[in-house]
């Protein structure tokens, strides 16, 4: 877990922007196979790059948990700009107001400092 400097936060966001592309990209490459009928070439390609999606947040330097609970706020983001740019749905000011709580969320799960460790987690409850 990280304590992050302004050089960090840049690498963080740049790798949440390159996992949303993979994921939106391979997602919307498999709808259009789905829903618009294109070639089977482009429901491969798009599982492809979602393998991508699944690699890239492991060089994130944070814990599982918190980098994908603030990985969803980006998600939120790229996909309303991804709508936007390649269908030509523009998002309306609910979209925006929703995006920008989302991506504040980003900001304190993902850069809030911490102390060097956190709390040791509970152990497990054990069953009955």
């Amino acid at each position: 877990m990280t304590n992050y400097d302004v050089k960090a936060v840049f690498v963080a966001v740049g790798l949440f922007i390159a996992a949303g592309f993979c994921e939106i990209g391979g997602g919307w490459l498999v709808w259009k196979w789905r829903k618009d009928n294109w070639s089977w070439g482009f429901f491969v390609l798009g599982n492809l790059i979602l393998i991508g999606y699944g690699l890239i947040p492991t060089f994130q330097d944070q814990v599982f948990g918190r980098t994908y609970a603030a990985y969803g706020g980006f998600f939120i983001v790229l996909s309303l700009l991804w709508g936007w740019a390649l269908d030509g749905d523009r998002p309306d000011k609910w979209d925006i107001i929703g995006a920008t709580i989302a991506l504040a969320g980003v900001c304190v799960v993902m850069f809030t400092p911490r102390k060097e460790h956190d709390p040791e987690p509970l152990p497990p409850t054990p069953s009955i």
